[in-house]
């Protein structure tokens, strides 16, 4: 594989997994199950942030407790796991990973979900073979993923960080991805209202098409 051009890191949930409707639907479940009312999706869109308990701290006035936190994350994350399998992959993201890995380009997955989940997922969708590693969360769920990006892109042998590039829908992505030196794209398609997003002071585009062109001219 050539080491010119971009090294696209790809963000998992929101981005290449488009699961918004699965997100929606479990969030609106889990709040029901504690207390909170439900929420549309352009109001999610403009108070989702990362760490999550930051989310609900915008909804509740006030972080929640260790305990109403483990509480929270479980009741989303079992109804998650009912909807998700409905979640298909993004509009042209299937071909988009072929493609780039034709052409010679080097790519990874990078996920704030569970990594015992992430791996048998990510083969099911069957798009394994066009990463060349693919790491989800193996720590606490109330973290940002500063810390994972950089073990992550520590782990890409003979990738220089000034060649990466992040692609998500968060802007912890963008924080992620200058954490190590990146750069990032953000994208629409996930969890952010584009205004949210554009706060972040890296471009943001509406498709991961976009994103792609735009990510190789990072790095030219």
């Amino acid at each position: 594989m050539t080491r010119h051009g971009a090294h696209i890191v790809w963000d998992w949930n929101g981005t290449l997994l488009h699961d918004v409707d699965a997100v929606m639907a479990a969030t609106n479940a889990s709040f029901a199950e504690v207390g909170l009312a439900p929420i549309t999706l352009e109001r999610y869109r403009d108070l989702y942030c990362v760490p999550v308990p930051r989310f609900y701290e915008r909804l509740m006035g006030r972080l929640p407790s260790d305990a109403e936190w483990q509480v929270m994350d479980a009741a989303f994350h079992r109804h998650y796991a009912k909807y998700a399998v409905e979640a298909e992959l993004a509009e042209g993201a299937r071909q988009l990973l072929a493609d780039r890995q034709a052409a010679g380009r080097t790519q990874s997955l990078c996920s704030l979900a569970s990594h015992d989940d992430l791996i048998p997922l990510v083969r099911t969708y069957g798009i394994e073979h066009h990463f060349v590693r693919v790491d989800g969360r193996t720590g606490r769920s109330d973290r940002g993923k500063a810390e994972q990006m950089a073990r992550h892109v520590a782990a890409l042998e003979g990738t220089a960080p000034e060649r990466v590039v992040v692609v998500g829908d968060a802007v912890d992505d963008a924080l992620a991805a200058a954490h190590v030196g990146a750069k990032a794209v953000l994208y629409t398609g996930g969890s952010h209202s584009r205004a949210s997003l554009s706060a972040a002071g890296v471009p943001v585009v509406d498709t991961l098409t976009e994103a792609v062109e735009l990510a190789e001219r990072l790095v030219a």
